[in-house]
């Protein structure tokens, strides 16, 4: 064999192997496998032909497939996690409440791809868009609030408000993106001085909480005794006015009576009136008998009680004779 035809043989060989490469790779190029946490936009010279779910699927060399992460994805707001610990970064925690005051309040957002093809094509960086529009909308928010309803009793109202105002502009910007959930993870003053003061005002809501807690308790303690006293009076009082009532309606019947009497025989129950009263007048006056003119008195009294006997009275009866003393 001559060298030209080893030369031959082996450009043969070679062409040969390239040959089973380039076709192994397009073979190879040709098929593609989603897995459950991903989807595939398939695409053919720009244009989007299809979305693929999991599974095995077959290309044309031409086209290509763009896989995208369907899963859950979170990110910090307000700080940054390094090496597993948290480090403030001021430039986003730092904001300005309702009434004027600073708060270094710091987010968890998660979210997740909805609109594989949106994600790809509608803007560059989806991320950074939904971060920029995270900021601008928590911003917002928490300017709409009191320091003090920020770092206590609002946080879950703020968080549902930066949520809803999150899904409103991604639902104009349609960047493929949904948000899952956003969460305060911590807020504070920005500075160890405001942190006093605020844990100064803190401990005086609590020690007021305390002083209420207490004020009710006794309340509690007393308003059943109070109450039960109350009900007693008015239970007493009623039954004194329906005494009173009854009392009244029963002098009412015996007058009305009395009356009728009267108009049938009035010198007889005049006289009849007249004595009944004598009676109970009488037994309580001290009755002293005298013709006017004699000087020794006499109390009834002493002839019908067992008393001393009652010594006279002498009294001295000046008289006037024509002036003649």
């Amino acid at each position: 064999m001559t060298d030209q035809d080893l030369v031959k043989k082996i450009s043969k060989i070679v062409i040969g192997a390239l040959a089973g490469i380039v076709a192994i790779i397009l073979v190879c190029n040709c098929f593609y496998k989603v897995d459950e946490q991903h989807n595939a936009v398939l695409t053919q010279f720009g244009t989007v032909l299809k979305v693929d779910t999991a599974g095995f699927y077959f290309k044309a060399p031409w086209q290509v497939a763009r896989k995208v992460d369907m899963t859950t994805h979170g990110t910090p707001i307000g700080y940054s996690i390094e090496n597993g610990q948290n480090i403030p970064n001021t430039d986003d925690g730092i904001m300005i409440t309702e009434d004027y005051n600073f708060l270094n309040i710091d987010f968890y957002m998660e979210y997740a791809v909805v609109d594989p093809v949106a994600y790809l094509y509608n803007t560059e960086n989806p991320e950074l868009v939904l971060r920029n529009i995270a900021q601008a909308n928590i911003r917002t928010v928490v300017s709409n609030y009191t320091v003090d309803e920020a770092m206590t009793t609002a946080k879950g109202q703020i968080q549902a408000d930066i949520k809803q105002a999150i899904m409103d502009e991604l639902d104009k910007n349609n960047i493929g993106l949904k948000i899952i959930n956003i969460t305060i993870q911590d807020s504070e003053p920005p500075t160890d001085t405001i942190k006093a003061a605020f844990q100064s005002v803190e401990n005086a809501k609590q020690g007021a909480d305390t002083a209420m807690n207490k004020a009710k308790e006794y309340q509690n303690s007393q308003l059943p005794a109070a109450q039960a006293e109350a009900d007693n009076i008015i239970q007493q009082a009623e039954a004194d006015k329906q005494a009173r009532i009854a009392e009244a309606q029963g002098q009412v019947e015996r007058f009305n009576k009395i009356y009728e009497e009267y108009k049938l025989f009035p010198t007889v129950t005049k006289a009849r009136l007249f004595y009944e009263r004598m009676e109970n007048v009488l037994p309580g006056c001290k009755i002293i008998i005298t013709d006017g003119t004699t000087s020794t008195v006499y109390p009834v009294d002493s002839f019908t009680k067992n008393t001393p006997p009652y010594k006279p009275v002498e009294t001295t009866t000046t008289t006037t004779d024509g002036g003649n003393g």
